[in-house]
C-alpha cells in the first residue's frame, strides 16, 4: 500500500513536493490557508539563482544550483501535462556596480560558474564595463503561471488541494503527528510535511525545537513596456529588474522587518522607481502597473531545512528557502521524497538538517 502524505503548505516548495512525491508513488494531499500558490510564490519575481552566488554558504549555492539545472525539464513537463507556459527563459544575468568584479570572476572561475565580461549588445546598460560581470546561465520563471501549472498538473495526477484550509492543532500521540486539526475536520496520513513557508515557525509552535523561520517582506514594482526594452535580468546594489515575454518588467525588491504585514508603502515604491529608471531610463516613460509585496521565510544565512523532526518521527519539513524557495524547489523536493522514500538523491542531505540551537544560542 502506498504512503499516505500530507503536506501543509501550497506554495511553491508544497507544490513542488507533492509533484515528485506522487511520482514517486506516494498519495498525497495538501492543504493551504489561503489558495495555492498565492503568497511569496506568487509575489517573487522568479530569478532562478543566488542573486551574487560568491555572497552565499556552499550549500545555499549548491542547493540553488541543483534547482536550476532541473528548472529547463520540469517547466516542459509541467507545460506539456498542464496546457500552462509556466515561461522558463534563460535569459542570463548582468550584474552591475561590484565593489571587486575581477575576484568574483575569479570565484566564478573556481567554482565551475559561468561568468565572462558583458557582451557588446549590453553596452547601453553598462556605466562602469569593469565592475560588471555577465551570468549567461541564470534563467527565470513566471511564477502566477509556474504556480497554475502545478496545481494543474497535480490535479490531473489525482492529487487533493484542500484550499482556505489552515492547519489549526497538531495531534500528536507516542512521538508522532496522529493528525492535523482543520476547519474541514482531522486529517490523517502516514507522514506530514511542513511548507507553509513564513508561517512554519508559528504552526509548529513549541515544537519547532530550533528551526527558526520570520517573515521578511519583499515590495516589488510592475512596468509595462514594448518587448525587447530589456534584454536580460540585470542586478544592482541589492535590486534588479526582471523582464518578462510580453514586455512586462519587474523592479524589486525590499527587504523589510515588517512582521506578517503585506501593506505596500510609498517610500519602497520611490525607491524601485529611481531605482528602475536609473539602471533603465526608458522606464521614464512606461506606466506602473501593480506594486505588491510578499513574505519570504527568512531563515538563517539562507539556509532551508529540509528534514525529519527531531522527536516527532513522521514530521518532515521543507521550509525556511529564504529568497530563494522557486529556485531550489525542485532539488528540495528530490531530497524531501529520498528521506521520505529511502531513495537516494544527488546531494548531500546532511547541510539541511534540523537545526540543533536557535541562531541566537
Amino acid at each position: 500500500m502506498s504512503t499516505q502524505v500530507l503536506i501543509i503548505g501550497a506554495g511553491v516548495i508544497g507544490l513542488t513536493s507533492a509533484y515528485d512525491l506522487a511520482q514517486a508513488g506516494c498519495r498525497v494531499t495538501l492543504i493551504d490557508r489561503g489558495p495555492a500558490g498565492s503568497e511569496s510564490t506568487w509575489a517573487g519575481a522568479g530569478i532562478l539563482s543566488p542573486l551574487l552566488p560568491w555572497d552565499y554558504d556552499p550549500a545555499v549555492n549548491e542547493l540553488a544550483r541543483r534547482g536550476s539545472l532541473l528548472w529547463p525539464k520540469w517547466a516542459k513537463q509541467l507545460k506539456q501535462s498542464s496546457g500552462i507556459d509556466p515561461e522558463y527563459i534563460s535569459s542570463g544575468m548582468l550584474a552591475l556596480d561590484l565593489p571587486d568584479a575581477a575576484a568574483a570572476r575569479h570565484w566564478c572561475d573556481r567554482h565551475a560558474w559561468a561568468a565572462s565580461t558583458p557582451p557588446a549588445h549590453l553596452a547601453s546598460l553598462l556605466a562602469r564595463p569593469d565592475q560588471a560581470i555577465w551570468l549567461p546561465e541564470v534563467g527565470q520563471l513566471r511564477n502566477p503561471r509556474l504556480a497554475q501549472a502545478l496545481v494543474q498538473s497535480l490535479t490531473s495526477m489525482g492529487v487533493s488541494i484542500k484550499t482556505d484550509c489552515p492547519a489549526i492543532e497538531w495531534l500528536t500521540a507516542d512521538h508522532r503527528i496522529s493528525g492535523v486539526r482543520t476547519p474541514q475536520g482531522v486529517m490523517q496520513a502516514d507522514i506530514y510535511v511542513l511548507a507553509a513557508g513564513a508561517w512554519s515557525q508559528a504552526l509548529l509552535g513549541d515544537q519547532a525545537a530550533a528551526l527558526t523561520i520570520a517573515p521578511v517582506r519583499g515590495q516589488i514594482l510592475l512596468f509595462k513596456t514594448e518587448p525587447g526594452h530589456l534584454p536580460c535580468i540585470v542586478y544592482k546594489n541589492g535590486r534588479y529588474l526582471v523582464p518578462r515575454a510580453d514586455g512586462h518588467i519587474l523592479a524589486g525588491s525590499t527587504m523589510e522587518q515588517a512582521g506578517f504585514d503585506k501593506h505596500t508603502t510609498a517610500q519602497a515604491r520611490q525607491e524601485l522607481l529611481a531605482f528602475a529608471q536609473d539602471v533603465l531610463p526608458r522606464l521614464n516613460e512606461s506606466k506602473i502597473v501593480r506594486q505588491w509585496a510578499g513574505l519570504r521565510p527568512g531563515s538563517p544565512d539562507n539556509l532551508p531545512t529540509i528534514a525529519r523532526h527531531p522527536k516527532l518521527t513522521n514530521l518532515y519539513a521543507n521550509t525556511g528557502h529564504f529568497r530563494y524557495g522557486v529556485t531550489m524547489a525542485p532539488a528540495s523536493a528530490e531530497i524531501l521524497t529520498s528521506l521520505v522514500t529511502g531513495s537516494t538523491h544527488s546531494i548531500e542531505a546532511m547541510p539541511y538538517r534540523w537545526p540543533t540551537e536557535s541562531p541566537n544560542n
